[in-house]
């Protein structure tokens, strides 16, 4: 959900001293993907004083500076792999000389990507004009707590309206992948901005940093969804806590992975008094990756024809990886796949995918297989949101952006409410909002990629329906 091509940057580290072919490397290199218009993607090499080699990675067209990754691996014949291993990616190049490296990016499809030494330099990021600034018309406060057989630790903040309580209050829910309390991209704070405009609206609201991320601790890498949903319930119980809250009044708002989550979570206590679901999953989360594949290829400008041959391998592929008892096998099996899938498809389909060549092919198969392997992905692949929708007993409100290419409006919205209808909620709201994208921004070309280039961080039309609805049935 947000894993994808809007995500391309790293932090990385050296296996060895430096050599000199990493001393070649240090400095700063361009290139661009030929995604759509292009992508530019720029390394920022350095030799630390421990002499090791980092670096960083921009993507200057979505607004992405800095961001991290894993491991760069300096090999034989001056070649440089850099493994994203969050990221599903690799980049491989070969040093042809002193300013040029030749290889290629692989993220579910390879693209040739020629480096080229210079001298970028990163520009300010677009103004951010919703993201709340002291003083605040409420009280907001920075705090800490633990898990009831206290192994882990928590950071938080926690938002509560000026005058006399006991007020409603609602829990936030970060999507996939290792988020702050404020499900902070491109320097878009998200839930800094959802919490301000619930907090306005008379709602206390508790936002928290995932685990291994800011002040909480734990390992992020080897949770799955259902250890996010004990984090879930630790940090209600600390919520339900607190003498500001309403006990009767105290919610869940997930996003994305997080709406995912809030079932999870809200299916199985009797004291959720309701639910708020945003571009949340509906369908099996199987089918929901191949839809949000298909969404995304298209939007960078990737044929229907060659979509259509893509899509029913991609489903057969994760299957078989997920089941694979071990990587070996998952290698294995993928590669059979891929050698009776190719010869099945045209010469303009496998270039215009990216499958034109074996190295290609094998890049493309390692990054999916170390990928879909992992313990999160394994969880995330085999879900069914459906028995948790229809266990639901709460108040639900469940919004989708029309334009959203990584959970698909309709095909979600239309299954949460089918599931709904046969749950024990007697009030709920299903609503697609016309020209938001995922992160529910007034887009307009409603690409990944343009994420960070809007100033936009939450359409204040969002925010009012969402106000509206929590105003009608919870604060009144």
């Amino acid at each position: 959900m947000k894993r994808s091509l809007l995500t391309i940057l790293c932090l990385f580290t050296t296996l060895a001293g430096i050599t000199q072919v990493e001393k070649k490397i240090i400095g700063t290199w361009e290139g661009k993907l030929n995604i759509g218009p292009g992508l530019r993607i720029v390394f920022h090499f350095e030799e630390t004083a421990s002499g090791r080699i980092k670096a960083t990675v921009d993507s200057p067209d979505q607004k992405a500076y800095g961001l991290k990754c894993d491991t760069v691996i300096f090999q034989e014949r001056e070649v440089v792999r850099v493994e994203m291993h969050a990221l599903n990616a690799i980049f491989s190049g070969r040093l042809m000389d002193d300013s040029t490296l030749n290889g290629q990016f692989t993220q579910n499809t390879t693209y040739p990507l020629v480096l080229k030494k210079g001298n970028f330099q990163a520009p300010a990021l677009p103004k951010r004009p919703q993201t709340p600034q002291p003083p605040y018309s409420y009280k907001s406060e920075d705090i800490e707590y633990n898990n009831a057989s206290l192994t882990l630790h928590y950071g938080a903040t926690i938002t509560i309206p000026n005058g006399k309580g006991p007020f409603p209050a609602a829990l936030l829910i970060t999507g996939s992948g290792a988020q702050n309390r404020d499900e902070e991209l491109a320097d878009h704070k998200v839930f800094a901005v959802l919490a301000d405009a619930l907090t306005k609206n008379g709602m206390v609201v508790l936002r928290v940093d995932d685990r291994g991320v800011g002040k909480s601790t734990g390992i992020f890498s080897d949770a799955t969804s259902e250890d996010f949903a004990k984090d879930v319930n630790t940090s209600l119980d600390y919520l339900l806590s607190r003498s500001e809250v309403d006990k009767k009044k105290v919610g869940l708002i997930g996003h994305s992975e997080g709406g995912m989550i809030v079932p999870m979570v809200a299916s199985k206590r009797n004291d959720i008094d309701f639910a708020v679901l945003l571009a949340a999953p509906g369908v099996k989360i199987d089918s929901l990756m191949a839809e949000q594949n298909a969404a995304i290829l298209r939007s960078v400008g990737i044929s229907q024809g060659s979509i259509n041959a893509y899509i029913p391998f991609y489903k057969k592929l994760i299957k078989e990886i997920i089941n694979a008892k071990d990587t070996t096998e998952a290698y294995r099996n993928a590669a059979t796949l891929f050698r009776q899938w190719i010869p099945t498809i045209d010469s303009t389909a496998r270039k215009e995918l990216g499958f034109d060549s074996e190295t290609s092919i094998r890049n493309v198969t390692a990054v999916m297989v170390e990928g879909f392997s992992g313990k999160w992905f394994k969880y995330f692949l085999s879900f069914d949101p459906q028995p948790y929708l229809q266990q639901l007993k709460c108040k639900v409100l469940a919004l989708n952006g029309e334009k959203d290419i990584q959970v698909i409006a309709n095909s979600n919205l239309t299954a949460i409410e089918s599931a709904l209808k046969k749950s024990g909620s007697k009030i709920y709201t299903t609503q697609i909002l016309p020209g938001l994208n995922h992160l529910f921004q007034t887009c307009k070309t409603c690409t990944l990629q343009e994420y960070g280039e809007l100033e936009e961080t939450f359409s204040p039309v969002a925010l009012q329906i969402i106000n509206n609805w929590l105003k009608n049935y919870v604060i009144q």
